[in-house]
């Protein structure tokens, strides 16, 4: 090779790659090379781990990292790689640094607001008196100016890494990512011969390779998955044979984008064949997202996403992949990964894609016929009456009772009620009120079962604005009761504490075995069960008069039981699938409810009648959330839109468009709405749908938010594993580090020791309950329980309820702090 005769080379890494790493190790960096400089610049230089790939035994070669631009007539820094570092045969991933300014050359690293740093990120700005070059019409440059050169660096004791270009720098799903990066990880895998990465229409991260031999994608993306976080994994491989170049031996963009097009052009000319054909690569592309390739057998028809390892991410890729195999885009696909069977997730593209063929049988699935042919009398088994065996009315006097669900949210009615449990004159009834205000009620509290909490120095520490936070107290949690539902819970719980039954709270949940129960909060003893049509995610509802439970279900129906007995009082029936859980307006007795058929429906229960229904321009997954002032409901929609609605007409008075799924539910404060966004970001608006604010993780949000008794902070939790509290103008005020993804919503309560501390208690998918102070995020508990958790808890008194996916209901005590 006519290279290697030269004693000094200078080429940009991605023009040395042309040649292969064979052809460089045994020529340009062999043993016997009469090359004595290669000096690399213009790009981002490769790792250590590329770099001692390329040098055979015995190179002497010395190798050169050099950088400048052309504003300062190009190089301005040198860094020779050391020896010792070439030699090593232990794995380095050390950055090489950009090295050392050349004679009359100034560099300097800048901060964003333009001063000057020695340590930390910012940008490269080079010049110096005789380091000019005159650009484009300039006719005049000031002797000392500095050019910006658009690269990132990150200053290390006195030395400068490089982070990538200003323009390399991307936002995705809520997390900066730097591309460069992506495509040094990938040029690192021992299969990949020479790669280059994109941002194609700022949509999609593609990955173009070049590979050393034959490959299979999927083992790339395994690779990919040990070495990058989530965030990073590319949305597609395309294998090339050579990578394009410009004139000046650098990766030309332009042209990837020209192949990736003509790639996904073949890829949709591409038609399937059959549903035979759709069920294999179906099972091809869960697999290889899931890392199962290796996995001779076929995926079990019953197989769920989240169950096998998938997680938010991963499905947006398997939605991503299966639209790009049929060619067009499937409405409520995402939900249903989310939530149901691989065979389920056939069925639902099998409508799409092949409408006249029939449906694998599955007996789930035999549950979602067109639900405008289902009936009442065909779900019950029996002809319901038309007229309530209760004569009741919004007019009727009202049953005086308090009820507690999800992320702190309280209703009271009647206010002698109120006063009897030492709440006072301020309540009023259908007041929406803090369980801070709520004094002890007269339990029977009986001795813990089994349990015990975990020591709170075995877990992370908290991080409360950048400082860690010493523990300063340490709660027990000891199990009062669980009670089998049969399958998963991921409905979270609703209880009623009514003046009718003195002694007596219930819980009211429901869970995937079909099963809605109704259980003493207490003693744990089941009051009632009554099995329905499908699954429940819905977390129930209590009317108005307090006599009826309202939740929804998986076949599309919205049931109306009697919360004495469970005896089903009314079926309302939607076109898809109810995993929202309803609201009640306690000014009219109307409730509001979303289905994935993406209406949104105002009930009145007790003429049984649907007053109105909107389309809401996406599946209804959250549930609605109600303002009395202004009177407004407001739904989210995985389509990404937030609405708000006037309850009494269901005309939209305002819509905005957050870009991302919301399956966060709203939350209502006096002046704002805050919803967590699958972009990692918590969004705020004023009830007039102007966006004041946003709050960005580095993952999706799930968790609905939560907010204290003052309304002056607000919880949540994020996929990247942190429980946030931030004040009412999106400043973070502390977050702390769970184990596992936060999908749950927060619930802050008053501990009603002789401290009235206020606490907030949260769940993590691993199965771990945590106890926090509100305040501060200081650690007071952990537990774990023996499965996972997608379920929101509710605390009482001193009681905490959740539901769990190892099939069982938990009500745990909450035991009294002490110094430690």
């Amino acid at each position: 090779m006519y290279i290697a005769k030269h004693p000094t080379f200078s080429a940009t890494p991605t023009l040395l790659r042309r040649f292969g790493s064979q052809l460089i190790k045994s020529t340009v960096l062999s043993a016997s090379t009469s090359l004595r400089v290669l000096a690399l610049g213009g790009e981002a230089f490769p790792s250590l781990a590329v770099l001692k790939s390329w040098r055979g035994v015995g190179n002497k070669t010395q190798i050169f990292n050099i950088y400048g631009i052309t504003e300062v007539s190009s190089w301005a820094t040198f860094y020779k790689i050391p020896e010792k570092f070439l030699n090593s045969t232990l794995k380095c991933e050390l950055p090489v640094p950009l090295g050392f300014p050349l004679l009359g050359t100034v560099v300097e690293v800048r901060d964003t607001n333009g001063f000057t740093i020695q340590e930390g990120n910012g940008q490269v700005f080079l010049g110096g008196k005789n380091r000019v070059c005159f650009l484009d019409d300039e006719m005049i440059v000031p002797l000392g100016t500095m050019r910006a050169t658009g690269d990132l660096v990150t200053v290390k004791d006195g030395e400068m890494l490089f982070l990538g270009r200003k323009d390399s720098q991307i936002k995705r799903y809520g997390k900066r990512l730097n591309i460069e990066f992506v495509q040094q990880v990938a040029e690192g895998l021992q299969q990949v011969e020479s790669c280059a990465v994109t941002w194609y229409n700022q949509e999609k991260l593609i990955l173009f390779m070049v590979s050393k031999n034959d490959v299979v994608k999927e083992y790339i993306f395994k690779e990919l998955q040990e070495h990058l976080p989530s965030h990073a994994i590319p949305d597609e491989l395309v294998l090339i044979d050579s990578l394009p170049f410009t004139s000046h031996g650098k990766i030309d963009v332009s042209e990837l984008n020209k192949i990736y097009l003509n790639y996904i052009n073949l890829k949709s000319e591409c038609k399937l064949s059959g549903k035979e054909e759709l069920w294999e690569k179906l099972q091809h592309l869960w697999k290889s997202i899931l890392s199962l390739s290796e996995h001779p057998l076929k995926v079990p028809d019953e197989s769920l996403f989240l169950n096998s390892g998938g997680d938010s991410l991963k499905s947006i890729r398997l939605l991503s992949e299966i639209e790009k195999l049929v060619g067009t885009s499937i409405p409520g696909l995402l939900e249903i990964i989310l939530s149901s069977s691989i065979l389920e997730i056939y069925n639902h593209v099998l409508q799409t894609v092949f409408p006249d063929e029939d449906l694998l049988f599955s007996k789930n699935y035999a549950m979602k016929r067109k639900f405008n042919d289902i009936n009442q009398e065909e779900i019950s088994g029996k002809s319901l009456p038309q007229k309530s065996v209760l004569t009741l009315s919004c007019d009727n006097e009202l049953a005086a009772f308090i009820s507690v669900s999800r992320g702190s949210q309280i209703l009271s009615l009647n206010s002698e009620f109120l006063t009897k449990l030492g709440l006072g004159s301020s309540a009023r009834s259908s007041d929406l009120i803090s369980q801070t205000n709520i004094q002890n009620v007269t339990s029977l509290n009986p001795p813990a079962l089994t349990g015990q909490s975990k020591d709170p120095s075995c877990v992370a520490e908290v991080s409360h604005e950048g400082t860690s936070v010493i523990e300063a107290k340490k709660m027990e949690l000891h199990v009062r009761w669980r009670t089998d539902t049969g399958k998963c819970v991921d409905a979270s719980p609703l209880i009623v504490i009514s003046a009718a039954a003195k002694s007596s709270v219930t819980v009211y949940i429901g869970s995937h075995s079909h099963r809605m129960m109704a259980v003493d909060l207490y003693s744990g003893k089941v009051k009632w069960e009554q099995i329905l049509g499908g699954r429940i995610e819905s977390s129930a509802c209590v009317s108005k008069c307090g006599n009826f439970i309202v939740v929804g279900c998986y076949n599309g129906l919205v049931y109306v039981l009697k919360s004495n007995s469970g005896e089903e009082y009314w079926m309302f029936t939607t076109k898809d699938a109810v995993k929202s859980s309803a609201t009640m307006d306690p000014t009219t007795g109307l409730l509001y409810i979303g289905s994935h058929d993406q209406h949104a429906y105002a009930l009145d229960i007790y003429k049984k009648k649907c007053v109105w229904k909107l389309k809401c321009g996406g599946t209804v997954f959250s549930s609605p959330c109600l303002s009395l002032i202004p009177h407004h409901l407001y739904v989210a929609t995985l389509g990404g839109l937030l609405l708000a609605i006037n309850p009494a007409t269901g005309n939209t008075v305002w819509k905005h468009s957050c870009g991302k799924p919301l399956f966060s539910s709203p939350r209502c404060c006096l002046q704002y709405i805050c919803i967590g966004c699958v972009d990692g970001n918590l969004l705020c608006f004023t009830h007039f749908g102007e966006q004041v604010w946003q709050f960005s993780t580095s993952e999706p949000i799930f968790s609905s938010p939560c907010t204290s008794a003052s309304e002056q902070e607000i919880f949540f939790g994020s996929h990247d594993c942190f429980i946030y509290c931030c004040n009412t103008k999106g400043h973070l005020q502390w977050k702390f580090e769970t184990t596992s993804q936060v999908y749950a919503t927060p619930f802050a309560f008053c501990y009603q020791d002789c401290s009235n501390e206020m606490l907030l208690a949260a769940a993590s998918t691993d199965g771990k309950l945590w106890i926090l102070e509100s305040k501060s995020g200081r650690l007071q508990s952990v537990y774990e329980l023996p499965g996972q958790v997608f379920s929101s808890p509710v605390v009482w008194e001193s009681m905490l309820l959740i539901g769990c996916r190892n099939n069982y209901v938990y009500c745990l005590d909450l035991l009294g702090g002490h110094q430690i």
